[in-house]
């Protein structure tokens, strides 16, 4: 009995061809998922930090919080903070100094961060990526009142 041909070829030879394209494209389909939710990942990083930064800055506006306080709030937010990545500063410099006026005449304080770094986890090719500075500037609204509401507790 004569083998079946499909134009030409044998149909015999045409078995596992299918499951070998199917390897081959699946494997490149799985990287491009895993890089795609990776690259997902570090912009969530990036974004949590923003809004750390701004959360940094309205507190210490809002609040009459020392710079412990306020790093710490960051911190809770995005845990990949240390306090040597997180500066905070009034204006004019040396308001804060002194504790029995409060803050009361500093104008504005700007809170930024700097150094911070993030790891992937993609499978066989960790990198370290720095993140962008960021950096916030607020004017002074009730550096001397610790009633901000919520925002204070």
């Amino acid at each position: 009995m004569k083998t079946p041909t499909l134009r030409g070829t044998s149909l015999r030879g045409q078995r596992g061809a299918t499951a070998v394209e199917f390897a081959l494209v699946s494997g490149m389909l799985c990287m491009l998922l895993i890089g795609i939710c990776e690259f997902s990942r570090v912009l969530f990083d990036w974004n949590t930090a923003s809004e750390a930064v701004r959360l940094g800055a309205r507190t210490a506006v809002v609040c009459d919080a020392n710079a412990a306080v306020i790093k710490t709030r960051m911190q809770a937010l995005l845990p990949l903070l240390n306090n040597a990545n997180v500066d905070v500063s009034y204006l004019p410099a040396g308001c804060d100094a002194d504790v029995s006026t409060a803050r009361n005449s500093c104008n504005t304080v700007t809170v930024s961060i700097t150094g911070v770094t993030v790891q992937t986890i993609i499978p066989f090719v960790p990198q370290s990526l720095t993140m962008p500075p960021f950096t916030t500037t607020l004017p002074r609204e009730s550096l001397t009142s610790s009633s901000g509401g919520t925002t204070c507790n």
